[in-house]
């Protein structure tokens, strides 16, 4: 017998005998609901994003995540807010779930811009909150797209307590599981300090923009006139200001990005990276006997240190990180042997590999990741110390220049560091020295260490001698040569066990590889302590 369907007064539904509906019904009401929740909250804001080479907050989840892996979660969840009479869609502007990169487990949530400029209320901080959580019972990464406007004014503060749920669970998530932001348009006032407690930030030239007050404000306020580009854009992050770990020439480019980024991350804490077979024996390789001629012969002379590092890691592979950033040190991801590995280098060609500010906390919270997630440091030293001038020790070089040592000294992971050519003064001890815990040092036959370089050293001791000589520069030249053999040869650091063997140059990749292999059972014990102080 054929039921009986009546429509409902309220929104046209079809209801069986007796006013309830089939199950056919329930199942037909489900699908409208999920293809309403599927849809932008505004197909024209939709279109003005694709307008400008922009994907739509689903579009990026779905370029991240490995195909039909996405499951999302509260994608019907919206709240009513009083006073507030406008539409509140499905999902209210964010998008959570999980799925997997590589196959991988990994946890993400994306603004919908489309709905209302993306602005966070209530719902956003419950189902954010929601996937952290859920991250962390689970133990996987997370990738946060970050696309909004900031707090959504006509929920008070409830919009402000959701940015606060959400920085709460990101600071315990902090070293436990990897968290990643992508800004992929504005992020501003509050909202940027929830990227900012995430481990990587990754911005979109020309799209993207992170800034606590924004050029308006500042006009308001003081005066100054500030485009939105040169106030918070992609290039005054990754280059400037050093917020953002990586500034990518476009969506596509930015997602690719945190897929290499995590393919070298564990999922947590607890579990190990993945390991790739090794790429080639260790064997010393036509490759490897490149780096016997890399170093210029005069110690002034700058080389690219990407060039040996390009010639350890496997297939030549290094992602960077801060790489526009104080450029003056490397920081990156590659693998030695199949294992992933931190390498932190000093880059002659800037400041001659000087140490500043930007570089020493650039390196310190790099190695300090490195730390929380067991990824082996390895270090490249070409350093003649730290950057002179009042510019630096007025901002702090003391203080924020010993966050480098502090990092190396606090990481119990495997370290392993090589001396290429410099490594004078303050910059030879924060450099992942064997004082400062390092596990294994090696030297090449190139290396010079020691106080300070010849120059100055025979300028501080024999500034009477040179004062009085017939011929200044002659004396100054046979000073400096018995300088370099008597205090600065790299066999008088290997005599007195401050480096544990010296090496051939085309000797790196195979010693490095074997200590890391005997390295990968280390343990520490340390004091009991809640946590250390590093001088922020």
């Amino acid at each position: 017998m054929t039921a009986v369907l009546e429509p409902d007064r309220a929104d046209g539904t079809l209801l069986g005998r007796g006013g309830a509906p089939t199950t056919a019904q329930k199942l037909a009401e489900l699908r409208r609901r999920r293809a309403e929740a599927a849809q932008p909250g505004s197909p024209r804001a939709a279109r003005r994003l694709a307008a400008r080479g922009r994907m739509t907050a689903r579009e990026r989840i779905l370029a991240l995540l490995d195909p039909d892996s996405f499951v999302e979660t509260d994608r019907l969840a919206r709240r009513e807010v009083d006073g507030y009479a406008g539409p509140q869609p499905p999902g209210d502007g964010v998008i959570t779930g999980y799925g997997t990169v590589d196959g991988r487990q990994v946890c993400v949530y994306a603004h919908d811009a489309t709905h209302r400029g993306g602005s966070a209320g209530a719902v956003f901080g419950a189902k954010v909150s929601k996937i952290l959580d859920h991250a962390l019972r689970v133990g996987c990464p997370v990738v946060g797209i970050n696309d909004s406007s900031g707090a959504r004014v006509e929920e008070g503060v409830l919009a402000l307590a959701a940015y606060g749920e959400v920085a709460r669970r990101l600071v315990t998530a902090s070293g436990v599981i990897p968290q990643i932001s992508l800004i992929m348009g504005v992020c501003a006032g509050g909202a940027v300090y929830t990227p900012a407690f995430t481990d990587f930030v990754v911005m979109v030239e020309q799209t993207s923009h992170m800034f606590v007050t924004g050029p308006d404000v500042i006009r308001a306020v003081t005066g100054e006139r500030v485009g939105m580009e040169a106030l918070g854009g992609a290039t005054v992050h990754a280059s400037r200001t050093g917020n953002a770990h990586y500034a990518a020439a476009s969506e596509a480019d930015a997602i690719d990005y945190v897929r290499d980024l995590l393919s070298y991350l564990p999922a947590n804490n607890l579990d190990p990276a993945p390991v790739w077979p090794p790429a080639v024996p260790l064997a010393v390789t036509d490759t490897d006997r490149e780096l016997d001629t890399l170093v210029p012969d005069q110690a002034t002379t700058g080389f690219d240190m990407c060039e040996v590092i390009r010639r350890i890691v496997d297939d030549g592979d290094l992602l960077p990180v801060h790489p526009d950033f104080a450029r003056n040190i490397i920081c990156g991801f590659g693998r030695v042997d199949g294992t992933p590995v931190g390498v932190v280098a000093n880059q002659p060609l800037h400041l001659a590999g000087a140490i500043d500010i930007d570089a020493a906390e650039k390196a310190a919270r790099f190695v300090r990741f490195c730390d929380s997630f067991n990824l082996p440091v390895l270090t490249l030293v070409d350093v003649p110390g730290y950057l002179p001038g009042t510019a630096q020790e007025h901002q702090g070089i003391i203080r924020r220049g010993a966050k480098l040592a502090f990092a190396y000294i606090e990481a119990t992971v495997p370290k392993v560091t090589i001396v290429v050519r410099r490594a004078f003064g303050g910059g030879y001890a924060v450099m992942g020295s064997r004082e400062l815990g390092a596990d294994l040092c090696f030297a090449w036959p190139t290396a010079q260490i020691g106080v300070m370089g010849a120059a100055g050293g025979v300028a501080l001791l024999h500034h009477r001698t040179l004062a009085g000589a017939d011929d200044p520069t002659a004396t100054r030249q046979a000073l400096v040569r018995e300088y370099e053999e008597q205090l600065l040869t790299p066999y008088r650091a290997a005599e007195h066990g401050c480096v544990d063997d010296l090496i051939l140059p085309s000797e790196t990749r195979s010693t490095v590889a074997r200590a890391l292999r005997a390295l990968s059972t280390k343990r520490v014990v340390l004091p009991a302590r809640k946590h250390g102080n590093i001088p922020l």
